[in-house]
């Protein structure tokens, strides 16, 4: 399937760009974070003072007549997995992106980060429903198929169901992998999902967020259109009224999402669509490594 030539030019920009940002600052924070998940032998060397005695090879020692010691690296790939919220809430922002390209831009950082480490990298599209899966694999062509997906993919539903996701996940995930939940978690009822996910995985729940979602400017007589239901409203938002009644609904809903991740008991970071998105990652992880 040819894809179009817009879609082909976002992919390299946003490939410049996070591999920049990789190299520079990340990379190094991801690696330390997620370690090697075991040791596999690599060769032999000869003894010096101070190698660990336990690591001696003592059958190659008495066939030689000289102390070897068996070389060992570290295990270093790991199942990574990008969970990306669909759904029509990401269509909204009032800075330089929609919370959706911060979720496509932040998921692009993470996957250049796993192949530079040699991990494997995959990918789940959900709204209400699973939307499109890609299995983990690995190496630069494949991330530049995620990135395609994610800019390309046309999801079917507009409305979210998070925990639909994070069940598929639980079945397609036979070994314990890395799961990076992308979403704004605009949703009710998901932290039981996200909770047993989190029992067999190290799930990490990346919120990204509006200032607007939380203060209503004044900008008069507006329609304001439902991102997921579609329904169209006039409003007239220069009422102080009608300003505090919205703001009222906003705060609740951030409370019952706030009360939903804490349940779920996984880690979380705070991403501003405004603001920029990988200082608190890098934070994240420095955090992570001083448990």
């Amino acid at each position: 399937m040819s894809l179009p030539a817009e879609i082909l030019k976002k992919v390299k920009l946003i490939e410049i760009s996070t591999r920049k940002m990789v190299n520079n600052q990340f990379a190094g924070e991801y690696h330390t974070l997620f370690k090697g998940q075991g040791m596999t032998f690599s060769d032999f060397r000869e003894y010096v003072p101070g190698d660990d005695v336990r690591t001696i090879s003592w059958a190659l020692t008495a066939r030689t007549g000289k102390t070897y010691i068996k070389k060992f690296d570290e295990e270093r790939e790991l199942t990574v997995m990008l969970a990306v919220d669909v759904s029509g809430s990401s269509d909204f922002g009032t800075g330089q992106y929609f919370k959706g390209e911060v979720m496509i831009h932040v998921a692009a950082l993470i996957a250049f980060s796993a192949i530079k480490n040699k991990d494997q990298v995959g990918l789940l599209l959900f709204s209400d429903q699973v939307e499109h899966y890609v299995p983990p694999g690995k190496g630069r062509g494949h991330v530049h198929r995620i990135l395609r997906d994610l800019y390309y993919y046309r999801p079917h539903s507009r409305k979210t169901k998070i925990s639909v996701g994070m069940d598929y996940l639980q079945g397609v995930l036979k070994k314990r992998a890395a799961v990076f939940v992308i979403s704004d978690f605009m949703d009710e009822n998901f932290d039981r999902s996200l909770r047993l996910l989190g029992r067999k995985h190290d799930v990490a729940a990346l919120v990204v967020r509006d200032q607007a979602e939380s203060k209503i400017p004044d900008l008069g007589v507006v329609e304001l259109q439902d991102a997921e239901t579609g329904e169209i409203k006039t409003v007239d938002t220069s009422s102080v009224s009608f300003r505090h009644q919205m703001e009222k609904e906003l705060l609740r809903q951030k409370e019952n999402r706030d009360k939903r991740l804490r349940q779920s008991q996984v880690s979380r970071v705070d991403l501003d669509s405004k603001g920029d998105y990988v200082t608190p990652l890098i934070q994240f992880f420095q955090t992570r490594k001083r448990r």
